[in-house]
């Protein structure tokens, strides 16, 4: 690790379900986590979870500096929609000198070019658990990914036992003590995640959460 750089604090930037999926189960695993987000809506549903969050106009440089995240030893870029300044801030981010900066991507060009410009790219609403392949690993029906130690995100299909259920029904954060993040579905991703949705045998759940919930959630799958 670079000198300067905390190895065990980690910066988001952007607010969506997988930026706050990220954050707030990387801040229960005991990281640290520094947050910047442009929609003061979006801080306003977590600021009493996270400490270091930041409502910001825009992401330059000196905001970069002055929150912290500079300092960061990983970076994940979780802005989805605008590409142009997905790229822009994950060249800000990496000209800084960041040592791991992981970038969301919305197509496989806009991976390669941010693959071009030296971080990782990772695809969370089409095949979470195959890009991140930092630290891939596969057992059985998991494809899992480890963004750092305790913190990991996983692709798990769903057994017959879950099939019509809801994801209230299941109670599922609070018994699972997992995120889902994206359901796969006929080779479609359903980034809507809500409370009514019912789920179906086969369906891929994208999860994040600690090891220890993933490894619980993969056994009581296959039971």
């Amino acid at each position: 690790m670079k000198s300067g750089y905390n190895s065990d604090s980690y910066g988001i930037i952007g607010l969506g379900r997988f930026g706050t999926a990220l954050a707030l189960e990387l801040t229960k695993a005991g990281k640290e986590v520094v947050v910047l987000e442009i929609e003061t809506e979006k801080l306003d549903a977590i600021k009493d979870q996270i400490a270091n969050i930041y409502p910001v106009k825009s992401i330059t440089r000196d905001v970069l500096r002055e929150s912290g995240i500079s300092h960061c030893g990983t970076v994940i870029v979780c802005i989805g929609k605008d590409v142009e300044s997905n790229i822009l801030v994950t060249m800000g981010v990496l000209e800084m000198g960041v040592p791991r900066v992981i970038a969301k991507a919305t197509s496989i060009d806009h991976g390669k070019v941010l693959e071009k410009i030296g971080a990782e790219a990772v695809f969370p609403e089409i095949e979470m658990g195959t890009r991140l392949a930092h630290s891939l690993i596969s057992t059985g029906t998991l494809d899992f990914l480890e963004l750092c130690e305790d913190f990991s995100i996983a692709n798990i299909s769903l057994a017959d036992k879950f099939n019509a259920q809801t994801i209230a029904e299941l109670n599922f954060r609070k018994k699972y003590r997992l995120n889902i993040i994206v359901i796969i579905r006929d080779e479609k991703a359903i980034s809507d995640i809500t409370p009514d949705m019912t789920l179906r045998s086969g369906d891929i759940a994208v999860v994040a959460g600690s090891n220890e919930a993933i490894k619980a959630f993969e056994k009581a799958n296959q039971n």
